[in-house]
């Protein structure tokens, strides 16, 4: 059993000050969440070529975070915008604590790569090396390296009057190079750009090493070595790497646009050259390069990031493919698939029997694949509908809704071409499908599609049957590798007859549509939170046991946060597993003292969302779904979460919550004054990714002695007969 809070009525506790704060702030609760993510990368427990995939997510992470909400902060701050935000912040003022926090983010990133990772890795034959530190041997590879494969491809552009500032990419790597003609040795010096194109691989591993490790160099160092071979005549009397962030909001007007997909395209080439947000540049730059650099782009001091290392950590993903050191990274392992669901041809049947609920990376992502491809090639499926948020580069999903649409089948794919950072790759994939007969949708105007669900129709016996599946996380292959997600099949007709409603919605017009098992927002989502947190609240004013236990991504909608509250001061224990932005405050006397606020990150990211409410109805106490709780996702997507009907998959469910909140080794418990806290060692250390992975190997260990049971009997019972 776990240890839980002690429960407390809010009338024998010390009461609530109006005064103090209610909310945490957005924009610092997310820079909470990736210094945890950073402190992954500082992390001992994990090995050393997983922890750098760790500091390459905080690196694009924080990307991400000036891209979108810092810039929509200085957009404010330029507007003269004095709106408060809910914790009561002024917008200058967060502005001035953001740049502060991440700076010093940016520090500790760079102390971990130079002074943890960098040193560890040499131990372990992984060597980083500065262009004057190589071996002759390496030295002249590097060079027929960079002659052969660099050079032909840079476009030194030189910044004179007749040569104005370039324009420079969003977060391209460039050269800000200083010149000195050799005739003129007592002229100022020239000044040039040389932007490094996207298509070279920025880390380059130096061949001729074999048996003795790996050797490798930064791009930029090569560059930064040979760029006076790109200016005959000059010297270079100084050179320095940067990189301009900018502002990657997309402003599409979709109540105006004739056609979204053309002006979602038109804004993608727009993003590229929005106004900038920060600097990144090698520390050593001279200050009057870099007031001409700030001139030129329109930024301050205040907006540059030193580096005291290679620009843009995020490139150090690739190195963990690129190194094969099995023992430097996590240990492989086998995703279990249901014995019932290995078989594609039999995948109907089997689901038309009963309802199966997957729980990713822990169970294969087969099964959906497979779900698709039978779809496809199953003559007696007459429709396929799906949503697509996100998904993988080569995806079996787009293929399968393609052979599907060349066998002529009726297929729907409800695209969201606004899916962040991803709308680029999807408006290709609507492109492609459209080409072979796909019929594809964008949504609803103002609405991004979210929700994660497929609706297959199929011919039984001279009448139409239709088979869903619904999710948590993206038809996407390859994140479900690495996301924790839920998957639910079913052929309830009250579950499909919903998802039937819901397509039809998205694709045609509706005023409100009703749905009876599921829960969609915009429509009934929110109302039937808030009403599902009242219910628990009376429960326990009447003397039951009230829980709520909640799992999501972020927690800020305020309306949902005072319910909380109030659920808490009628004596509720809530537990609340939030992996990212949280914006309650737990542990207040007489606010929150019943509220337990705990984020888990581990080897797998923490994706699926979950919702329990103890007192509720059976067969309505435990949802899976899309959606966050944040206003966005009541309001402004459609989203949809589902009711786990069947108790067994709902004692599982909560099997796992429980696991969740037992983890005293990747978890961290949110405090009334925002820190996050790592909780008691007092207990045997427990991992809750650690146990799903123990659990997964034991089930498909289990399924393997029983092929072999099987086949030993079937050769014995062969031998018999012979």
């Amino acid at each position: 059993m776990i240890a839980v809070p002690m429960i407390r009525k809010s009338e024998n506790a010390t009461p609530f000050k109006p005064a103090e704060p209610r909310y945490f702030n957005r924009e610092l609760s997310w820079l909470a969440f990736n210094e945890r993510v950073l402190d992954q990368a500082f992390s001992e427990k994990y090995p050393l070529l997983e922890r750098t995939r760790f500091l390459s997510f905080v690196s694009s992470n924080l990307d991400q975070f000036y891209e979108i909400r810092v810039a929509g902060l200085m957009q404010k701050v330029d507007a003269g915008i004095t709106r408060r935000s809910l914790d009561g912040t002024l917008p200058q003022n967060l502005l001035n604590e953001v740049r502060e926090r991440a700076h010093l983010m940016s520090q500790r990133e760079y102390d971990c790569w130079r002074n943890h990772l960098l040193p560890e890795l040499t131990k372990n034959s992984i060597r980083f090396k500065q262009i004057d530190k190589l071996t002759k041997e390496e030295f002249l590879w590097v060079r027929a390296y960079f002659r052969r494969e660099v050079y032909p491809v840079l476009t030194p552009l030189a910044i004179d009057p007749t040569h104005p500032f370039p324009l420079i990419l969003n977060k391209s790597l460039n050269l800000f190079v200083a010149l000195r003609n050799r005739r003129k040795k007592k002229a100022p010096p020239l000044m040039a750009i040389v932007p490094v194109p996207r298509i070279l691989p920025r880390l380059v591993q130096v061949e001729g090493n074999r048996g003795k490790g790996e050797t490798f160099v930064f791009l930029s160092d090569v560059v930064k070595h040979f760029v006076s071979d790109l200016f005959p005549g000059h010297d270079a009397v100084g050179v320095w790497a940067f990189r301009i962030t900018r502002n990657s909001h997309l402003y599409v007007d979709e109540e105006e646009v004739e056609n979204l997909l053309s002006s979602i395209e038109e804004e993608l080439h727009n993003r590229r050259k929005g106004a900038a947000v920060r600097l990144e540049i090698d520390e050593d730059v001279d200050e009057g390069i870099l007031n001409h650099l700030l001139s030129a782009i329109g930024l301050e001091e205040q907006d540059v990031v030193r580096i005291n290392g290679p620009i843009n950590l995020f490139r150090l993903m690739k190195l963990h493919d690129m190194v094969d050191r099995p023992d430097l990274k996590f240990p492989a392992f086998e995703a279990h698939t249901p014995q019932l669901l290995a078989e594609r041809k039999n995948l109907f049947k089997q689901i038309a029997k009963k309802d199966f609920l997957l729980h990713h990376p822990y169970d294969s992502f087969t099964p959906i694949v497979d779900f698709l491809k039978a779809a496809a090639e199953d003559p007696e499926v007459f429709a396929i509908k799906l949503t697509i948020y996100r998904t993988s580069g080569d995806s079996p999903i787009i293929q399968a809704l393609m052979d599907a649409a060349r066998n002529g089948k009726q297929v729907t794919a409800l695209v969201e071409l606004k899916a962040r950072f991803d709308e680029e790759a999807n408006v290709l994939w609507s492109r492609r499908m459209e080409e072979v007969g796909v019929h594809v949708v964008y949504g609803l105007s103002g609405l991004k599609t979210h929700c994660k669900c497929c609706l297959v129709v199929r011919r039984e016996k001279n009448k139409l049957r239709r088979y869903a599946h619904l999710g948590t996380g993206n038809y996407n292959p390859s994140t479900a590798k690495s996301y924790t997600d839920y998957s639910l099949f079913t052929a309830k007709a009250a579950y499909t007859a919903d998802l039937a409603n819901l397509f039809n919605t998205l694709t045609g017009y509706t005023r409100k549509p009703s749905f009876r098992k599921i829960l969609v927002a915009p429509y009934t989502l929110h109302d039937e939170v808030i009403r599902m947190i009242r219910e628990e609240s009376k429960a326990a004013k009447s003397g039951k046991e009230g829980r709520i236990l909640i799992k999501v991504n972020s927690l800020v909608d305020p309306q949902s946060i005072n319910e909380l509250y109030l659920a808490s001061q009628a004596g509720v224990r809530i537990d609340l597993i939030v992996r990212g932005i949280c914006g309650l405050i737990p542990g207040v006397r007489g606010l929150s003292e019943n509220i337990r606020v705990i984020s888990l990150l581990g080897r797998f990211l923490e994706h699926s969302r979950v919702f329990h409410f103890r007192n509720a109805p059976v067969g309505k106490r435990t949802f899976l779904g899309s959606p966050d709780w944040m206003p966005r996702n009541f309001f402004r997507r459609i989203e949809v979460a589902f009711p786990v009907e069947d108790p067994t998959e709902e004692a599982k469910i909560m099997e796992s919550m429980e696991a969740f909140l037992r983890d005293n080794e990747f978890s961290t418990h949110l405090k009334s004054k925002g820190q996050y806290i790592q909780p008691s060692k007092r207990r045997r250390p427990f991992s809750a990714q650690g146990h799903f992975i123990s659990c997964s190997m034991n089930e498909a260990a289990s399924k393997q002695d029983s092929d072999s049971g099987s086949s030993s009997r079937k050769t014995e019972n062969q031998s018999k007969g012979d």
